[in-house]
């Protein structure tokens, strides 16, 4: 199994964090890609909404090049107000999103990117979604009757999330969809979850 996490500038730190720990924990090869946005540079940081700096495995362009024969299982777009708005500037990001979706492959997005990234494209058509509440007005006018103001939400291979405090339950789910309940379970009890 592999994921690839979407990092842009702006990025909200847990909601881009709990996927990539919990999905690396149930042993799926995680990349976190950085996509390009100001000031995103040759060097691969990414700074996230709280100032920290995180270290990318790979720039869009190279993953894109190195990837162009395989498509990831997983895609996620975490939120933050800044970073999904960089995503969502990002054409050849949304393409390949769209791509991915296409291919049967779980697209996931969090807090603002449900909207802002994912309602630029087409994924959320006859989908279920969720966001975080009020953003859900950045989608597409027919996309806006779909959401629902759940924690997070599972339609087919879509999964959306509301917001930094539903990081880890959006996270376990990618979990428990790529690796199964068994995995699902040993890291919920490992990780001393409620």
């Amino acid at each position: 199994m592999k994921a690839a996490v979407f990092f842009a500038d702006g990025f909200e730190d847990i909601e881009a964090l709990s996927p990539v720990d919990y999905m690396r924990r149930a042993g799926i090869e995680v990349i976190t890609v950085g996509v390009k946005g100001t000031p995103f540079n040759a060097t691969m940081i990414v700074t996230s909404s709280h100032k920290v700096p995180m270290i990318m495995d790979t720039t869009l362009d190279a993953f894109l090049k190195d990837y162009a024969d395989e498509l990831p299982d997983c895609v996620v777009c975490p939120g933050g107000g800044l970073g999904a708005q960089n995503l969502s500037e990002n054409e050849t990001l949304l393409a390949y999103l769209e791509k991915c979706n296409a291919s049967g492959k779980l697209v996931a997005a969090l807090c603002a990117s449900p909207a802002v990234v994912l309602g630029k494209t087409n994924i959320l058509k006859d989908k279920k979604w969720t966001c975080y509440p009020g953003m859900q007005d950045n989608a597409r006018p027919e996309y806006q009757g779909n959401y629902s103001n759940q924690v997070f939400i599972t339609d087919g291979t879509l999964v959306t999330g509301r917001g930094p405090g539903a990081s880890e339950q959006f996270a376990m789910e990618l979990v428990r969809i790529l690796a199964g309940q068994e995995t699902w379970e040993k890291i919920h009890t490992g990780s001393c979850q409620r």
